[in-house]
C-alpha cells in the first residue's frame, strides 16, 4: 500500500511516493514558469500546473518501479489564494493570479474600508488583503468583466488539479480559509461574502476536510499515469496546513515556520479565534482544528533575488556552488552583519505590515561592509521578519515550546542557527526533508483508512531528528537588532508608497 503527496508550489510542483510505514519511497520535481506582466503581478498558466503533475506522477511510477496499482490515495498541498476561472466545458479562461499578486490594493480598500473590517472579520476570521482570492474576483469583475460574467467555476491551484484527474469540483476547508469567501469558525462558504462579490455559489467548489475522499481517478488519467481507478482523491490542504502536517504541528506548544519562498510562522490551535486587530489569519487547520498564521512574502525568496539576480555573474562552476560560497561567506560574517539590516519586502509584505508598497531595503551600509555581510542581512533580516509573527502569537499568549523548521531554508545550518537565536526557542528538524508533500501523503494515508485521525498519523511517523539551541550571547545581540529593525518600517512606510508611485 502506497500514497502519492502532490505539493503544486509556486515554481514547481513536487510529488512523492509514501508508503504505509511513512517512507519515502521516490519523488520527482517538475517546474513551471511565474509571469509578471506588470510590477506587482504575478500569474501562472493552470495548463502549466497539469501537464507537469499529470506527466510528473507518470515519471515517478515508472522510474520508481513501484506498482500503479498500490498507490491507494492521493493527497494534496497547494498555493494558496490563487483564482483559477474556469468556463462551463472546465477550460481556463485567463492565467491564474497567485498569492503573491499585488494589484487588488483599492478592491481591499473597498472590502476593508467600505464594507468594514469588523464585518469582513465577522463573515470570515479575517480582513481583506491583496493576496486573498476575494479580492482578486473584485478586480476581475471591474476589468475583465466579460470573463468575469463567463465563469462557471472558480477554483483555487490545487482544486484544479483535482478537478483534472476526477472531473470533480473540490476543495478542502484549510485551502478556502484563505479566500476571504469562507466562514472559518462554520467551515462553510460564507454566504454574506457571496453576497457582496456577487457571485453565484454554485462557482465555487464543494467543501470537505483534508482527509476526506473527493473522488476517484478518471480511467484516462489512470490509463496514463499506470494508477488504478480506484486511487481515490483527498482534499487535500494549503500548503501552510498541509507542510504543518508534514511537520508533525498538530498541538500546541509547537510552531512551525516554513523557510520557504514565502515564510510562515504557524500555529495549531483546538478552538477558533481572532486577533482582533487581524494581524494574524485565523484558518480552519487540516487535522479538523483551527491554526493561527503571519505570512512573509519574501522569505527564500529573497537569497534566491540575492544569489540569481545580483550574484548571477559571478564566476562560479554552478548555481550550488555559488550558493555555498554566498553561505560559507555570510558563516564567516559579524552577527548582525556589522551594523547592518535588510528588510525583505521585495514583494510588499503581509504579516504584519500589510503593504503591497513596501520594498527591499538594505539599511547601514557603510565603506567596510562586503558581501558576506550582505548575505547574512538577508538571512538576518528574514528572521526579523518571521519574528514580528512569533511576537504576536507571544501577544496571544499561545504557548511556544518549540519551532519546527521545513522548506528550502532549512537545508542550511546556519540559517537554522540564526532562527533560534533570533527568536530564542529551540529550532528542530523532523525525519522528513519533504514538507507539504509529506503532509499531502499523510492525509491521503488516512483518507484511505490507514490511521483514524490526522493527529494519530502524525505521531505514527514524525519524528524529531536534530534540534539547534538558541546561543544565549547571540539572542542578546539580535534583541538589540531587532528593536531597530521593527522600527524601519514604520519611518520608511510614506517613502516606499512614494517610490511605488513614480514606478507606476
Amino acid at each position: 500500500m502506497n500514497f502519492l503527496g502532490v505539493d503544486l508550489g509556486t515554481s514547481s510542483v513536487k510529488i512523492v511516493i509514501m508508503d504505509k510505514q511513512g517512507n519515502i519511497v521516490d519523488s520527482i520535481s517538475k517546474e513551471y514558469p511565474v509571469y509578471f506582466p506588470k510590477n506587482g503581478w504575478a500569474e501562472q498558466e493552470p495548463t502549466d500546473w497539469w501537464n507537469a503533475t499529470l506527466n510528473g506522477i507518470k515519471e515517478l511510477v515508472a522510474k520508481s518501479e513501484v506498482d500503479g496499482e498500490s498507490i491507494k490515495g492521493i493527497g494534496f498541498s497547494g498555493q494558496m489564494h490563487g483564482l483559477v476561472m474556469l468556463d462551463e466545458e472546465g477550460n481556463s479562461l485567463r492565467p491564474a493570479l497567485l498569492w503573491c499578486d499585488q494589484r487588488t490594493q483599492e478592491e481591499c480598500d473597498y472590502l476593508n474600508n467600505e464594507i468594514g473590517r469588523e464585518k469582513i472579520s465577522k463573515y470570515t476570521g479575517n480582513m481583506a488583503l491583496t493576496g486573498f482570492t476575494a479580492p482578486k474576483v473584485l478586480w476581475v469583475k471591474k476589468h475583465e468583466r466579460e470573463l468575469f460574467d463567463k465563469a462557471a467555476h472558480m477554483l483555487l491551484p490545487k482544486d484544479y488539479i483535482s478537478y483534472k484527474l476526477t472531473g470533480e469540483f473540490a476543495t478542502d476547508v484549510s485551502d478556502a480559509s484563505g479566500t476571504l469567501m469562507f466562514d472559518v469558525e462554520n467551515r462553510t462558504w460564507s454566504k454574506e461574502m457571496i453576497e457582496i462579490l456577487g457571485i453565484d455559489e454554485k462557482v465555487l467548489p464543494k467543501i470537505y476536510e483534508s482527509w476526506e475522499v473527493t473522488g476517484k481517478l478518471t480511467k484516462e488519467v489512470a490509463d496514463y499515469t499506470g494508477l488504478s481507478v480506484d486511487t481515490v482523491v483527498v482534499g487535500g490542504a494549503g500548503d501552510q496546513a498541509a507542510g504543518a502536517v508534514g511537520t508533525g504541528t498538530v498541538d500546541t506548544g509547537i510552531v512551525s515556520v516554513a523557510l520557504g519562498t514565502s515564510g510562515v510562522v504557524f500555529a495549531s490551535s483546538d478552538n477558533y479565534s481572532v486577533d482582533d486587530n487581524n494581524r494574524l489569519h485565523s484558518f480552519c487547520h487540516a487535522n479538523g482544528k483551527f491554526h493561527q498564521m503571519g505570512v512573509m512574502l519574501s522569505a527564500a525568496a529573497s537569497l534566491k533575488w540575492w544569489v540569481d539576480n545580483v550574484n548571477k555573474d559571478v564566476d562560479f562552476e554552478g548555481y550550488d556552488d555559488l550558493f555555498l560560497k554566498l553561505i560559507d561567506e555570510a558563516d564567516k560574517a559579524e552577527i548582525g552583519g556589522k551594523g547592518l539590516l535588510f528588510l525583505p519586502y521585495l514583494m510588499g509584505e503581509r504579516t504584519p505590515h500589510s503593504d503591497p508598497d513596501a520594498r527591499g531595503t538594505f539599511i547601514g551600509m557603510g565603506m567596510t561592509h562586503e558581501r558576506g555581510h550582505m548575505t547574512r542581512a538577508i538571512l538576518e533580516g528574514v528572521c526579523y521578519g518571521l519574528r514580528d509573527s512569533l511576537e504576536i502569537l507571544r501577544d496571544l499568549n499561545v504557548p511556544i515550546e518549540a519551532v519546527r523548521v521545513s522548506g528550502g531554508g532549512a537545508k542550511s545550518k546556519l540559517w537554522k542557527q540564526i532562527l533560534a537565536d533570533v527568536f530564542n526557542v529551540k529550532v528542530q528538524t523532523i525525519n522528513s526533508k519533504e514538507g507539504p508533500a509529506y503532509g499531502g501523503a499523510i492525509l491521503a494515508a488516512v483518507g484511505c483508512g490507514l490511521y483514524n485521525s490526522v493527529d494519530e498519523a502524525c505521531e505514527a511517523l514524525i519524528k524529531v531528528t536534530e534540534t539547534v539551541e538558541p546561543i544565549q550571547e547571540n539572542v542578546e545581540k539580535y534583541n538589540e537588532y531587532y528593536n531597530v529593525y521593527k522600527d524601519m518600517y514604520g519611518i520608511l512606510k510614506d517613502s516606499f508608497k512614494k517610490i511605488s508611485m513614480l514606478d507606476k
